[in-house]
C-alpha cells in the first residue's frame, strides 16, 4: 500500500464499530515483523526528506502548513514507542512535542481547550500531542470529572477548534492505538517484573483497567462525534508494536505528501556567492 491507501484503510468511516477491530490484526499489510522493520526504515528516509523540506520552509518564512499528530490510547499501547521510533527519527528541530497531563489550577481556570491551543504547531513543524484535548471527553466522561451537559458541549467545541486549526494550515492526523486488555496486562506485568521498567508503571493503570468497557464506549462516542471530513480519526491495531509504528509513519507520510513542501529558493545569487567563497 502507498501512504494514502493506509489512510483510507485505517480511517474511521460511517458505521465504524471499535468492537469490530481486532487489536492483533494488521489491516492492509501482509508482511511480517521483519518486513515491517524494513519498510519502517525505508519510509523513514522519505519522512526525513519531507520533514526537512517543511522545516526549511519555516526557516525562510515561506511555510504555511504544519502537521499535528494526535495520539490517544489506553496506557501501554505504545504512544512512547511511536514518539521514539517514528517521530524521533526526524530532525528534532522541526518537532514540537506536548504531553498533556492532568490540568494545573491555572489551566482549570480556563476552558479545556485553552492549554491545547497554546501548543498547536507553528508553520513548518510537526506537532505531536501525547494525549490531548480528547482526555476531556474520555476520562472526563468515564470518571465523571465534568457534568454530562459539559461533556456534550465539548464534542462540538472540539470540532470547531479543529476546523479552525485546519483552516490555518494544520494537517491533523488523529490516531487511536487500539490494544487489547490481555495485551495491556502482559505489558504492565513486564513493567513490574523488570526493575528497569518500574518507573513506567503507574498503579492507577489497574484502576483504569477495571472500567475498560466504559472507556471503549467513550472512544466509540468520540469517533461518532468528532471524526470529521477535515479531521478524521484513524484506529491502528496496536498489539503488534511494529505494525502500529509502520502504520503511523505512513499516516504522517500521507499528510506530508499532501503538503508537498519544496526546498526554498535562494534569496541570493548562488553563482556570485560561489565566486566570493572561492576567493575568500
Amino acid at each position: 500500500m502507498n501512504a494514502h491507501q493506509w489512510t483510507e484503510t485505517l480511517r474511521v468511516g460511517d458505521g465504524f464499530r471499535l468492537d469490530d477491530v481486532d487489536a492483533e490484526s494488521t489491516p492492509g499489510y501482509h508482511g511480517h515483523k521483519a518486513d515491517g522493520a524494513r519498510d519502517l526504515a525505508e519510509g523513514l528516509v522519505a519522512l526525513n526528506d519531507l520533514q526537512e523540506r517543511l522545516f526549511a520552509e519555516s526557516r525562510t518564512g515561506t511555510a504555511t502548513d504544519a502537521v499535528l499528530l494526535v495520539l490517544q490510547a489506553m496506557d501501554s499501547a505504545g504512544k512512547g514507542g511511536i514518539v521514539r521510533h517514528v517521530v524521533g527519527g526526524v530532525d528534532p528541530q522541526g518537532v514540537s512535542l506536548a504531553a498533556f497531563k492532568a490540568p494545573t489550577d491555572e489551566e482549570r481556570a480556563h476552558d479545556f481547550l485553552w492549554r491545547i491551543e497554546k501548543r498547536l504547531p507553528e508553520p513548518g513543524f510537526i506537532g505531536v500531542f501525547d494525549r490531548s484535548h480528547y482526555e476531556d471527553v474520555l476520562i472526563g466522561r468515564v470518571r465523571a470529572l465534568a457534568p454530562p451537559e459539559e461533556i456534550e458541549r465539548r464534542y462540538d467545541a472540539i470540532n470547531a477548534f479543529e476546523a479552525d486549526a485546519a483552516a490555518s494550515g494544520i494537517r491533523i492526523v488523529k490516531v487511536m492505538l487500539h490494544i487489547s486488555p490481555e495485551e495491556q496486562k502482559s505489558r504492565l506485568m513486564e513493567r513490574l517484573e523488570r526493575p528497569d521498567k518500574h518507573w513506567k508503571y503507574n498503579p492507577g493503570d489497574v484502576d483504569e483497567r477495571l472500567v475498560w468497557p466504559e472507556y471503549m464506549r467513550a472512544y466509540q462516542t468520540v469517533f461518532e462525534r468528532t471524526s470529521t471530513e477535515i479531521a478524521p480519526w484513524h484506529v491502528v491495531p496496536a498489539n503488534r508494536k511494529w505494525y502500529a509504528r509502520l502504520a503511523v509513519q505512513e499516516l504522517l507520510l500521507a499528510a506530508l505528501e499532501d503538503i508537498d513542501p519544496q526546498w526554498p529558493v535562494a534569496d541570493f545569487d548562488v553563482e556570485v556567492e560561489k565566486k566570493r567563497l572561492a576567493a575568500s
